[in-house]
């Protein structure tokens, strides 16, 4: 079947048209997406403003278009950080129902997690024995972990690269006394949580999933996308901590030029490579690989996994 998977990040909404079948790797088949930096339009109280709510009515109304001109048959919508967030997230969803006609579902953090731990197993296989997997996110950190198809343990952390950016990263380039806090932050933040991922023991196999992971590994030296999804890639903790002093020294702009980093998203990766560094260390990881599947192939899986059921 052909299906629709609308993704509502912090950062962008995307949608994916795949070809999906009980058995078979979801096949993409067509991409639409759009930079909306929902997070950017939530006021100080937390409610999220018209400016967001609109644009965000617009992109989804946009991107039914899309779906049902490239034939899906079925539309799998979802949002995460930046709507969840939100005080006044019902009413913006409400809204979003009323014009777009479409029904969006908002997961919670640990759902996302658990939900990439998902794709991740499948992608890799049992062969990779008990995972840990980390998806940084705008809003969020994901941290999953476990030997089976669900995970054992599933977090979610305030830790996402635009949030932390948004709050902390203020400059361009950043001051040392704001980075030098964030990183205490973000260390303290993650050290109080892993506990909880430790106690079932390390992992024999660490991958991380997300944009900002997809950048960073780039940065550092792995294959271009260009080369395909089966080429692996992954981000060494060394070459990460030796490039981190020159991408916090670098503007935005600057860092618009780098291989693999979009524009829309240069401005966090500073604190998307601080939590990246954190966790690393944290977990006494030496490196992570990079996986191609995350939370869209996650959702679409448990999605066949159903009708499969069902059926």
């Amino acid at each position: 079947m052909r299906l629709g998977v609308l993704d509502i990040g912090s950062n962008t909404g995307h949608l994916l048209v795949v070809d999906a079948h009980r058995g078979a790797a979801p096949l993409p088949a067509f991409s639409f997406k759009r930079p909306l930096r929902l997070a950017e339009h939530l006021d100080d109280d937390g409610s999220m403003r018209d400016s967001g709510t609109s644009a965000l009515c617009e992109f989804v109304a946009a991107a039914l278009e899309v779906a049902e001109d490239k034939g899906c048959e079925e539309m799998l919508g979802f949002a995460t950080s930046a709507v969840r967030d939100a005080t006044n997230a019902e009413a913006v969803l409400d809204r979003v129902r009323a014009e777009a006609k479409v029904e969006i579902e908002v997961l919670p953090g640990e759902d996302e997690a658990r939900l990439t731990f998902l794709a991740v197993r499948r992608w890799f296989g049992w062969s990779s024995g008990r995972l840990m997997v980390f998806d940084i996110g705008g809003g969020s950190l994901e941290i999953a972990a476990g030997a089976d198809e669900a995970p054992l343990v599933a977090q979610s952390l305030p830790l996402g690269a635009g949030r932390l950016t948004r709050e902390w990263l203020r400059e361009e380039p950043p001051a040392d006394r704001a980075v030098r806090e964030l990183r205490k932050f973000v260390r303290a933040e993650i050290a109080r949580n892993a506990g909880a991922v430790l106690r079932f023991g390390g992992a024999h196999h660490a991958v991380a999933t997300s944009k900002t992971f997809r950048s960073l590994a780039r940065v550092c030296g792995a294959a271009p996308s260009g080369e395909g999804p089966f080429v692996r890639r992954t981000l060494s903790a060394d070459a990460l901590a030796a490039r981190l002093p020159e991408l916090i020294a670098m503007t935005a702009a600057q860092r618009r030029d780098l291989p693999g980093v979009s524009p829309d998203r240069s401005h966090q990766l500073v604190a998307g490579a601080l939590v990246a560094d954190a966790a690393m260390d944290i977990f006494g990881l030496r490196e992570l690989e990079i996986c191609p599947w995350a939370l869209r192939e996650g959702i679409i899986l448990e999605r066949l996994d159903a009708i499969s059921s069902a059926g």
